[in-house]
């Protein structure tokens, strides 16, 4: 039995994959979504390694935006993942920051108009919690939902750390695991250009729809199904082994 492990990214939660999770057990599927901390890269990928490392079982290990950075970290060396799925998600070489990753982004300018600042406890200088204005989150994030939807998925966002966005990534797993990539085509906070420029150096299996950054909420059903399909292609791995 193959096992799903569904990483949200930045500014969202664990609750972000509830629609795929709900499709995934419809169909049969053991499914987990954890908690990404969004501390700091490495931190937050040795969280979800030490997460994989409990089950025995192939894993099929799928990330969100941020957390596409956290799951080609934490898969690196760890021989039961079988596959990975990115979803709007970023796939860094090693030495590469999300922020370099997406040009043209809608978060990409002065950082004073795009997020509010916090601090938090035990900081390294300068380092802050970046939360995305509330007034920009229904037009950035969640541009294909309804501006209600949009309002309420940014007051309950999580925030991310200032350093683990700058942060640079490891040896990426999907230099030696196969992939799959869902592109949303009108996802404003990672271009479409940029995702299919990272989709195709990593030679996954591309989906495009037409879907903004959140294409997890918005089109549930597209992504379980792309999620569904690396499953597949991993049990034919397994049996032909």
């Amino acid at each position: 039995m193959t096992r799903i492990v569904l990483v949200h990214g930045a500014w969202a939660d664990s609750s972000s994959w509830s629609g795929v999770v709900e499709r995934l057990q419809r169909d049969g599927h053991t499914v987990h979504s954890i908690a990404n901390p969004l501390r700091s890269l490495a931190g937050d990928s040795a969280s979800v390694a030490g997460f994989l490392q409990t089950i025995k079982e192939p894993i099929v290990l799928v990330g969100h935006s941020y957390g596409g950075a956290v799951v080609s970290n934490a898969a690196t060396g760890n021989p039961n993942v079988k596959a990975l799925v990115y979803v709007d998600g970023f796939a860094p070489d090693q030495g590469e920051n999300v922020l370099q990753l997406a040009p043209g982004s809608a978060l990409e300018a002065d950082p004073a108009t795009v997020f509010d600042f916090a601090p938090y406890p035990g900081a390294p200088q300068g380092d802050v919690d970046a939360y995305v204005k509330q007034s920009l989150f229904p037009s950035t994030f969640a541009n294909d939902l309804p501006t209600g939807t949009g309002m309420v998925l940014g007051a309950c966002q999580r925030p991310a750390t200032l350093s683990a966005l700058q942060a640079p990534s490891g040896a990426p797993a999907w230099k030696t695991a196969p992939s799959w990539y869902v592109l949303g085509t009108v996802d404003k906070v990672i271009p479409p250009d940029a995702q299919r420029t990272m989709a195709e150096r990593a030679r996954s299996q591309i989906t495009e729809i037409g879907a903004s950054h959140l294409s997890m909420v918005s089109h549930p059903d597209e992504v379980a199904r792309t999620i569904a399909t690396a499953v597949q292609g991993v049990m034919a791995t397994e049996r032909a082994a």
